[in-house]
This record gives structure tokens, C-alpha cells and sequence, in this order.
């Protein structure tokens, strides 16, 4: 049992279990303490996602009648494919952004010498999974009314969702360790975040964009997570299996690299903060 629990994949899925009742306390707490305060409370986290969605119909489907080539027969097709590819891009945008800070914002835990610290990183993705689900709610009931219907595709989204969460998990603990030491590295996530909104294929698809470009666009991990939810969500379109196999290569890598260096350097963290 020792030796798993040294494991790099096993270790923080075994620590995320142990602290079951925690993590989701701590989710619970987090997503409540957003909207505290406000007079619709929690039924802002679903109120958000469909008025974006009404005015992507009116900006994008009225004003600029825009138009998706993959999507020019299906009713309202560029509103839905931009909200899926936002959604996708939100959930990241998050975790990169908030990461950097996670472990300062939270210095009284380090203070306690038996608190999971590398749970911190759960938390904030439980959160973010939370805001992405009532968003695919809101695209699928959208689809269903106003779209092409609902596909059998759809079933792919957990294992896409999955591969998704072990790469954002993997980023979170790297992000979050280098930032206790390095706090430039907040800065540079709040950059890179702009950056991926317009170098990620959101509000246009990779192929309208010239082949040079398009291959570089490649690197960008997320142009796959953007392109497979707008498949199995959108389109009814099954994800290549190929390059899901690579996107989850990439995405346990990272995972097993985050989560090591974070326990490697998680000692010094009492001593800079």
C-alpha cells in the first residue's frame, strides 16, 4: 500500500478519496461563496450561461448572421459551436488563471502540517466541472429546441471530460508550486489566458484559418478539447480515437509531472509564505 501511495498517478487519486468529505465540502463551499450576497444566489451559475447563449443568437445569428462551414445546416449552428468552444476555453481559462494563487490565497492551510494541500487543486476543478455542466445543460436544452437535436454521441463527454480534468489537474499543481516561489507566474497566466482566447479556434473554426497557422494551432492543447466537445456536444461527430489516445498521453504526463514536482517542493512553501 506504501508504495502505491508513492505512486504519482495513484497518490492524489488515493488522497483525493481519503479527503472525500472535505474536497466536497470545500467545492461545496467555494461555489456558494461566489454568488453570496447576490439576491438569486446559486441560480446565477445557470442564469449566466443561458443569457451569453441568447446573445451569441442575437450578436452572432441576427446582427452579423456569421456563419460555421461545418455547421450550415443546422439551426443556429455558430451560436451553439461558439458557446460549446467557449465553454471548453472557460473551464481552462480558469484553472490557469487561479491557479498560480491557490496556494497563497489558502496560507493558513499551510500552516497545518495535516492538511492535503494537493487537494486545493481538486477543489478548484470540482468547481470549474460544476459551472461547466449547467453550461452543457444550457447547450444541450438549447439544441434540443432551437438546434439539430440531440446526438448518441454525446455519451463520449465523460471520457472526454475525464481526459480534460487529468490534463487541467496536472496544470493546477505545476501552476499553483511555481507560484508560491515565482509570483511573476500570475501574471504570465493572466497573459496567456487573452492569448489562448484569440489563438484557439473559439470564434472560428481551425479551418478557416490559413494550413501554416492551422499546423501551429496544432500545439495548442486546447484546440482538441474545443474541437472534440463541439463534436460529441454540437455536430454528433465521434472523437478520433487516435488523437484522444495522444490527448490522454499528454494529459497523464502531466499529471504525473504536476503532481510530483508539487509534492517535491510543497515543504518550502511555509518557509516563503
Amino acid at each position: 500500500m506504501s508504495l502505491l501511495t508513492k505512486n504519482p498517478i495513484v497518490a492524489p487519486l488515493v488522497s483525493a478519496w481519503l479527503n472525500r468529505q472535505l474536497l466536497i465540502g470545500m467545492a461545496k463551499r467555494e461555489v456558494l461563496a461566489r454568488y453570496k450576497g447576490s439576491w438569486f444566489g446559486l441560480l446565477w451559475s445557470l442564469l449566466t450561461p443561458i443569457l451569453l447563449l441568447l446573445v451569441y443568437m442575437f450578436v452572432f445569428g441576427l446582427v452579423f448572421k456569421a456563419r460555421w462551414p461545418e455547421a450550415e445546416n443546422l439551426p443556429e449552428g455558430f451560436s451553439s459551436l461558439l458557446f460549446c468552444g467557449l465553454m471548453a476555453y472557460l473551464m481552462f481559462s480558469e484553472i490557469l488563471t487561479r491557479s498560480p494563487n491557490l496556494i497563497i490565497d489558502n496560507v493558513n492551510y499551510v500552516k497545518k502540517v495535516v492538511f492535503p494541500l494537493d487537494i486545493l487543486s481538486w477543489v478548484a476543478i470540482a468547481g470549474a466541472i460544476f459551472h461547466f455542466m449547467l453550461s452543457t445543460v444550457v447547450l444541450l436544452s438549447f439544441t434540443a429546441i432551437w438546434g439539430a437535436g440531440l446526438h448518441w454521441q454525446i455519451l463520449y463527454l465523460p471520457l472526454l471530460l475525464v481526459v480534460f480534468t487529468i490534463f487541467l489537474l496536472g496544470l493546477s499543481w505545476l501552476l499553483s508550486a511555481l507560484g508560491v516561489f515565482i509570483r511573476d507566474v500570475s501574471y504570465v497566466a493572466g497573459f496567456l489566458a487573452t492569448a489562448f482566447m484569440f489563438l484557439s479556434p473559439i470564434f472560428y473554426p481551425k479551418s478557416a484559418v490559413p494550413e501554416d497557422f492551422a499546423r501551429i494551432m496544432d500545439y495548442n492543447p486546447l484546440t482538441f478539447y474545443i474541437e472534440q466537445f463541439r463534436n460529441v456536444l454540437v455536430l454528433g461527430v465521434e472523437p478520433d480515437l487516435s488523437e484522444l489516445g495522444q490527448a490522454l498521453f499528454i494529459a497523464v504526463l502531466l499529471f504525473i509531472v504536476g503532481y510530483s514536482f508539487f509534492i517535491r517542493v510543497k515543504k518550502g512553501f511555509a518557509d516563503v509564505l
